[in-house]
C-alpha cells in the first residue's frame, strides 16, 4: 500500500491497499473500474485471536529458547515447527485425570491416584539414516529418560546402533564418487561415510551371540523374534552410547519387522550356513506383540512421533488402527504425497484409516530430522527431564 495523498483534506496519514478503500484515491481516478474491482477487493474481518505473523527480533539479544518459540509465528514449515511442539506438549502433559471416569471402568481405574499419574502411551519410529546419523544420541537419550514408551524402526536403524559401538562413522560429502569409494572399502550413506570393516567388527561381535541364540533354541526351546532378539543384542553390547542398551535397562520394547533387510540379515544368512537346523526368528509372535501395545493401551492415549517414513511409519500407525486411532501424532519427513506413498501420506490420510482419531490435532513438518528433531526435543521431551515440562 502507499501513504494517501496529504491534498485528499486528510489530516491523518491513512494507508491505502488492497480492499482497504470504500471510496476511489486520486491514485485509482480515472482508472477502468474493472481493474479496481479486480485488485481492491474488501477484505473480510478476521477473528481478534488470529496470530499475527511476527519473527525474533535480534535486537533483544541471542536468546535461543525464545527464537525456537517465536517459530510458530513465523509462517511456512517453522509454523508447522512451532505445532509439532505444541503436539508433544500436549502428549506430555496429558493425564488420565484429565477425563472423566466412565461408569463401567474398574474401581482401580477411578481411583484419582492412578489418573492422576497415568500418561500417554508414546510410539517412536524412526528410519536407519538416522540412527547413522548424530540423532542416535536424542533418541539414546529420550530412551535413556524413559521418556517414550515403544520403538519401531528398520534393520540398519538396529544395526548402526551397535556398529557405532565397535567403530566410528565419519563425515563425508555427497558428491563422493561412488567407485571410488568402493576400492577403498569405504560404504556412503549420504555425507556421512562407514568403513567397510565396521561391518567386519559387527560380524565378530553379532556371531557368537547368534550362535548362543541357537544354542538356547535347540536346548531351552527359545522361540526367538526380533524384539526379543534387539533385548537381547541390547544386553550384550553393555555400552551406555547405545540406544537399545538403554531400551533393554529401561525395558522398552523395541520392534522392527524387517529385520532382515540389512547388515542383521546378512550376518543370519551367514549363520544359517554354520548350524542346522537354523536360528529361527518369528515374526507372527512381533506383530502380536506390537498390535497389543497399541490395543491395551486403554485406559491410556497414543500419542506417535514417526521420524521419515516407510516401514516405521506404516507399523506404528497400523498398530493404532487397532484402537480406532492415535490420539497425538506428528510427522517429521521430506516425502511428498502427490505419488500416494504412505511416506508421503499426510496426517489427514491416516485418520481416513482409523490411524488417528478424527478428534486429533495431527501434524506435519516438512524437514529434515536431523535439523528439527533435536531442536524439537530441547523443547519438549528435554524440558521433561529437567523437571521444567508444562504439566510439572
Amino acid at each position: 500500500g502507499r501513504w494517501r495523498s496529504p491534498d485528499t483534506g486528510s489530516k491523518a496519514p491513512v494507508l491505502a491497499g488492497r480492499g482497504s478503500c470504500d471510496k476511489p484515491t486520486m491514485s485509482q481516478q480515472g482508472a477502468p473500474s474493472s481493474a479496481q474491482d479486480a485488485v481492491l477487493v474488501k477484505s473480510e474481518s478476521l477473528p481478534e485471536d488470529t496470530p499475527v505473523i511476527k519473527g525474533y527480533d535480534f535486537n533483544n539479544g541471542i536468546d535461543h529458547k525464545q527464537l525456537l518459540e517465536s517459530y510458530f509465528n513465523s509462517g511456512f514449515q517453522a509454523t508447522a515447527y512451532g505445532q509439532a511442539v505444541k503436539e508433544v506438549r500436549r502428549m506430555l502433559a496429558w493425564r488420565l485425570s484429565h477425563e472423566e471416569p466412565n461408569e463401567d471402568d474398574d474401581e482401580d481405574v477411578k481411583e484419582e491416584e492412578f489418573r492422576k499419574n497415568t500418561k500417554c502411551k508414546i510410539f517412536l519410529g524412526y528410519t536407519s539414516n538416522l540412527i547413522s546419523a548424530g540423532v542416535r544420541e536424542t533418541i539414546r537419550f529420550l530412551v535413556e529418560h524413559r521418556q517414550v514408551d515403544v520403538l519401531v524402526t528398520t534393520a540398519g536403524g538396529i544395526e548402526e546402533d551397535f556398529i557405532k559401538c565397535l567403530a566410528h562413522t565419519y563425515m563425508g560429502d555427497f558428491t563422493l564418487k561412488g567407485a571410488d569409494l568402493r576400492s577403498k572399502g569405504l560404504n556412503r550413506i549420504g555425507n556421512m561415510l562407514v568403513p567397510n570393516d565396521n561391518y567386519c567388527k559387527f560380524e565378530t561381535w553379532i556371531i557368537p551371540i547368534l550362535d548362543q541364540m541357537h544354542k538356547e533354541q535347540e536346548e531351552e526351546g527359545v522361540k526367538w523374534t526380533p524384539s526379543k532378539m534387539i533385548h537381547r543384542l541390547g544386553k550384550e553390547i553393555n555400552h551406555p552410547e547405545s540406544v537399545y542398551y538403554w531400551a533393554y535397562k529401561n525395558d522398552i520394547p523395541v520392534f522392527c519387522p524387517g529385520i532382515t533387510d540389512g547388515s542383521i540379515g546378512d550376518m543370519l544368512y551367514f549363520h544359517s550356513f554354520r548350524v542346522s537346523p537354523p536360528l529361527v526368528v518369528d515374526i507372527v509372535q512381533d506383530i502380536r506383540a506390537m498390535n497389543d501395545q497399541a490395543v491395551n493401551a486403554s485406559p491410556r492415549k497414543t500419542g506417535i512421533v514417526i521420524l521419515g517414513g516407510g516401514l516405521p511409519k506404516h507399523h506404528i500407525c497400523n498398530a493404532n488402527l487397532m484402537r480406532n486411532g492415535a490420539d497425538f501424532a506428528v510427522y517429521i519427513n521430506t516425502a511428498q504425497e502427490f505419488d500416494g506413498s504412505d511416506s508421503g501420506a499426510k496426517p489427514d490420510e491416516a485418520v481416513s484409516w482409523g490411524k488417528i482419531t478424527p478428534e486429533a490435532r495431527p501434524v506435519k513438518v516438512h524437514a529434515d530430522a536431523t535439523l528439527v528433531f533435536p531442536l524439537l526435543v530441547s523443547q519438549t521431551f528435554a524440558e521433561e527431564v529437567q523437571g521444567k515440562g508444562e504439566h510439572q
